[in-house]
């Protein structure tokens, strides 16, 4: 691995509020490529306050139809999070393995869902 590198949240977004899924991509489209160079990353939440799951599906959730749970794993720490914030992401997590394991599945159900099924 390459060296540490330190993403800090609240810098990036501008501030303590993670609520937006756009915030989101912006912390997705820093770590990817992090990733994809081989680099281990530490997302730091220092001063975050307030952190939603749109956000956390944005920045993290969508990382696992990338790269795999080992990849990511091996390559990302978190680090200055709630306990409450931790659970989010798990769940966050958990449900973004299962999305992209069953991806073409879940779309076709939710364009059923949606009456959309060209």
């Amino acid at each position: 691995m390459k060296k540490e590198v330190i993403v800090r949240v609240f810098d990036i977004v501008g501030g303590p509020l993670c609520v937006s899924a756009e915030d989101g991509q912006i912390i997705y489209e820093k770590i990817a490529p992090l990733i994809r160079q081989g680099h281990k990353i530490v997302v730091s939440f220092d001063r975050v306050e307030t952190i939603i799951s749109a956000f956390l599906n944005a920045a993290i959730g969508q990382l696992y139809g990338e790269f795999t749970e080992e990849q990511i794993r091996a390559s990302i720490s978190v680090r200055d999070m709630t306990n409450i914030d931790l659970s989010l992401l798990k769940r966050v997590v958990d449900n973004a393995k299962v999305y992209f394991k069953n991806k073409p599945s879940f779309d076709q159900a939710w364009k059923e869902e949606l009456g959309d099924e060209e």
